[in-house]
């Protein structure tokens, strides 16, 4: 259940802390095992892994091809997240809260045609379609680790090319200081939206620099295919030393702005989600710590492997110049 207070904050549900679907249905059985000492330390975040599984992968998707990518940083050595993993356990709250909703409702989502309107302080305002997109710059692949806030992360190759490119095109006045990201809000096909989880549309929000940097990613596709609808068909943002929900998924508007957008966990919990959303060990969550995580795949339950959380995800050699001189506690 999800609940807004009296006082306006949002209590977020913590992952391990929803219970799947099937689970639910099959909780006699569960009692039952539960009973017999057995079952009861594999209730993990991920622990029904054996039943996503057993869910149709929707054949292969087209491919999505990418040279390797020059960009320092842009590839880790760590060992790839399963497939099906990435894909069946995501956050995506236009199609429902519980980490398997996106896989399970996003099936008929329509992901072409589709454009993207880049407007606000620019010389050059214009409407793409996904193809003008997909022509803009050579596609690269990627290797990024993806930190969720709740404590889990991902390893996910990525297939796109950097924001830069598209922001070089569209030419930015001096006075632009920010990018939103507006994402689609469509009824029709995202129940989530009938829900009060978030003010919809979903919005994300970078300072230009950050949206410039080299790492930050327009990525169309992942694992060498074009994007699942549950992973933010046909275009996402994705920003890997920031928590994954600052990676807005289903792209439908770029606006170059004077003022810091409002965002939509910002202006929903500002005391839990910060602007920047940097992965900072230091700075708890005011519900748990942000000090370890579990990456996906690695153990169930309680005895999964936890691995110490790295400034800015381990990109800090990259990007740790970008907040020289703030208040990390302050600007989180």
């Amino acid at each position: 259940m999800l609940i807004r207070s009296q006082d306006n904050g949002f209590n977020h549900p913590i992952a391990s802390e929803i219970t799947p679907p099937d689970a639910y249905l099959r909780r006699r059985e569960w009692l039952q095992q539960v009973a017999m000492g057995a079952g009861a330390l594999g209730m993990g975040a991920w622990a029904t892994r054996d039943a996503r599984a057993q869910m149709a992968r929707p054949g292969k998707l087209a491919p999505l091809p990418g040279v390797k990518s020059a960009v320092a940083g842009a590839s880790t050595v760590e060992a790839v997240t399963a497939y099906d993993d990435a894909t069946l356990y995501n956050n995506f709250y236009e199609f429902g809260t519980d980490k398997s909703d996106p896989a399970a409702y996003s099936k008929q989502f329509k992901p072409r045609p589709w454009t993207v309107q880049v407007e606000g302080l620019v010389k050059n305002p214009r409407t793409y379609g996904i193809e003008d997109l997909l022509k803009l710059s050579a596609m690269e692949e990627r290797i990024y680790r993806l930190r969720c806030v709740e404590g889990w992360s991902m390893v996910i190759p990525w297939v796109g090319y950097s924001v830069a490119e598209l922001i070089k095109k569209v030419e930015p006045l001096g006075s632009a200081k920010y990018v939103e990201f507006v994402t689609l809000a469509d009824k029709a096909q995202m129940p989530g939206l009938r829900s009060g989880v978030l003010d919809w549309p979903y919005v994300e929000g970078l300072r230009l620099d950050e949206a410039m940097h080299p790492l930050t990613l327009l990525a169309f596709g992942m694992y060498g295919e074009v994007l699942p609808n549950q992973n933010g068909a046909p275009l996402r943002l994705v920003v890997p030393w920031k928590y994954g929900f600052k990676s807005g998924k289903s792209l439908v508007k770029i606006r170059f702005t004077d003022k810091e957008p409002r965002t939509a966990w910002n202006v929903s919990a500002p005391q839990e989600y910060g602007f920047y959303s940097n992965v900072n060990p230091d700075v708890a969550h005011p519900r748990w710590s942000q000090a370890s995580e579990r990456r996906i795949g690695e153990g169930q339950g309680l005895f999964a492997k936890r691995r110490k959380t790295l400034m800015f995800n381990g990109y800090e050699p990259q990007v740790g110049q970008l907040y020289a001189g703030m208040d990390l506690r302050k600007f989180f």
